[in-house]
């Protein structure tokens, strides 16, 4: 039996609702609608345009039900760390941004409480600025706890607004800083001691839970009737869009490693359990919920990112639309020697203009700076395949995992330079793809929960290598590129 589920994949860029056909033997997937995701920046910081980004959800749910009127779930994921401030079923504000600067008063304070080290042995998470954690003290700091009943996650507040039910998923819950890594429920003795109101966090599900039928008024503007809105189910999956990518990595075996690859790239390996050593922790590795249980074992590399807001800072000064691949390609022609920054330098989290500052990192550290935009996209790329290498051998050694083969997933695989170089760099096979990752790791949580599909994570892997076969990448001598 093939059937239809729909999958909401909202990323820190762009959405997309994408429909999936599975069954046993069948894997396809199809967009139905792709949108922008702008956030806006105010007096008071920048925030995310969730009333926009949610417009676009219903609208892409509506085109998803015209094409395949018997869609049998939807499932929501996203982003990690941001959320909404709820009262009742109100919205108290738009949710900010994680590259909003509000957090360092955040950090300071949590800091005065807790201890780098307590935190993580209790929590497991790396340190960046815009852990949840540091959100919610800085929103404890400003007083904006003080009307909330309820902090919801960007896909739990999807979810809710879908459904009407409140509930907080696991796998992106894990993100938040406030979640035992050994037990996978809320710390609450870790959220007393940061002076946070216990009942902001909702009940706890894991991926494959139903969490509710689309209310009424949903169920008349997507199209469909009160009977078939009635057999809809909205569903748990991996909500956190790592934990989705990670499902459909398609992985036969355990020696491997995966780049998930867009904005962010999530460099890790799975795991049956926590790794919370001190050298862990020195090293800013982080242990993050998975589906069924399993470790996202990995580290937060600044990622595409890099590449996109430089060549927003060049459209905004030329005035012109540039061409990404034709610029890819020129870089790959680049054969002199180019820059290799540290691509996790704090300076580049911010919006603005980035190549300046790759320059500045540059004139800091005695190395010549890249001249041309081609020269600069190549020193970027150069840069991640740097990065993930050191993040590769560090993971081995860490994690005590033998790692024969890297696969990249996300719209990096579809940058031949950078799979290519990551295989120069690591000395290790790159297996690139699935693109849409996140999504096909969506819809097969969601099809497993239907009984579409049966079995561990390892079979629902082989399905997705079955029906998206990973192009290979071996690596070449190394070129002798000035280290960072």
């Amino acid at each position: 039996m093939t059937a239809a589920v729909a999958a909401v994949d909202l990323g820190a860029t762009s959405g997309r609702v994408m429909l999936g056909h599975v069954s046993h033997n069948e894997l396809s997937l199809r967009p139905v609608a792709r949108f922008p995701n702008n956030p806006v920046s105010t007096i008071d910081g920048l925030h995310w345009n969730i009333l926009e980004l949610y417009r676009n959800v219903v609208s892409g749910l509506g085109a998803a039900v015209r094409e395949e009127p018997s869609v049998e779930s939807i499932a929501v994921d996203s982003w990690a760390v941001d959320y909404a401030l709820m009262r009742g079923t109100r919205m108290l504000g738009n949710p900010y941004h994680y590259r909003d600067e509000r957090t360092a008063a955040g950090v300071e304070a949590t800091n005065r409480i807790a201890s780098p080290a307590g935190l993580y042995s209790s929590n497991g998470l790396q340190f960046l600025p815009f852990n949840t954690l540091y959100q919610f003290a800085a929103d404890r700091i400003a007083g904006s706890l003080d009307s909330a009943d309820t902090a919801l996650l960007i896909p739990d507040l999807i979810n809710f607004w879908l459904t009407g039910v409140a509930r907080a998923e696991k796998t992106n819950a894990s993100t938040t800083g406030l979640l035992n890594v050994h037990t996978r429920e809320w710390d609450d003795e870790l959220i007393t001691r940061l002076g946070l109101p216990r009942g902001l966090f909702p009940e706890l599900v894991e991926a494959g839970t139903p969490i509710g039928t689309l209310l009424p008024t949903v169920a008349s503007e997507i199209g469909l009737s009160r009977r078939a809105a009635q057999s809809l189910r909205v569903t748990a999956v991996g909500s956190h869009d790592t934990a989705s990518a990670v499902v459909a990595v398609p992985a036969t075996g355990d020696d491997f490693a995966y780049i998930s690859s867009g904005t962010w790239s999530l460099v890790g390996v799975e795991l049956p359990s926590a790794v919370v050593s001190e050298a862990s922790r020195l090293a800013n590795f982080t242990n993050e919920g998975g589906v069924d249980g399993r470790v996202r074992y990995l580290n937060n590399v600044m990622g595409l990112w890099l590449l996109s807001e430089s060549v927003r800072t060049w459209e905004k000064a030329g005035g012109t639309k540039i061409d990404l691949p034709t610029l890819i390609a020129e870089a790959s022609q680049v054969t002199t020697p180019v820059a290799v920054f540290d691509a996790d330098d704090p300076r580049f989290l911010a919006p603005g203009d980035l190549p300046s500052r790759i320059v500045d990192w540059c004139v800091e550290n005695d190395v010549d700076a890249p001249r041309t935009m081609s020269e600069f996209v190549r020193s970027i790329i150069e840069s991640l395949a740097h990065a993930y290498a050191t993040k590769i051998d560090l993971l081995a050694e860490l994690s005590g995992r033998t790692i024969s083969t890297i696969h990249i997933v996300g719209g990096g695989s579809l940058n031949t330079l950078l799979c290519q170089l990551t295989a120069d760099r690591t000395g290790r096979t790159v297996l690139a793809g699935p693109v849409e990752a996140t999504a096909i790791g969506n819809v097969l949580i969601q099809a497993r929960a239907q009984g579409l599909v049966t079995g561990s994570l390892e079979s629902l892997r082989a399905l997705v290598a079955r029906a998206f076969v990973p192009t290979r990448y071996e690596p070449r001598s190394r070129r002798p590129d000035r280290a960072a």
